[in-house]
């Protein structure tokens, strides 16, 4: 079981069956996430002028699209959390 795997596991086991309501991503947890983005590349397609994303809905719509080629794939919260990584640190749109 990888990390991301156990991660979710014991997010889960936590929630105790409780229903989210789309909870607001986790910067923290994002950051190392983003750990796996790495690979590929690094920040700095998240700064002008290379950045082309411009909305926070544009900002997970990309982060949803480049998901396609982890394996495995991140779920929904870790997208979540990825993409409040990077708006808290590069984008800084308003929530």
């Amino acid at each position: 079981m990888n990390t991301r795997m156990f991660t979710a596991l014991v997010f889960v086991l936590l929630l105790g069956g409780a229903t989210v309501v789309h909870a607001a991503g986790d910067p923290v947890r994002g950051e190392q996430l983003h750990r796996d983005c790495e690979g590929c590349h690094g920040t700095g397609l998240y700064v002008p002028p290379k950045a082309k994303v411009k909305t926070l809905a544009a900002l997970k719509k990309e982060t949803e699209r480049w998901n396609d080629r982890m394996n495995p794939k991140f779920s929904k919260q870790e997208i979540e959390d990825l993409v409040a990584y990077m708006n808290r640190d590069f984008y800084k749109f308003s929530q």
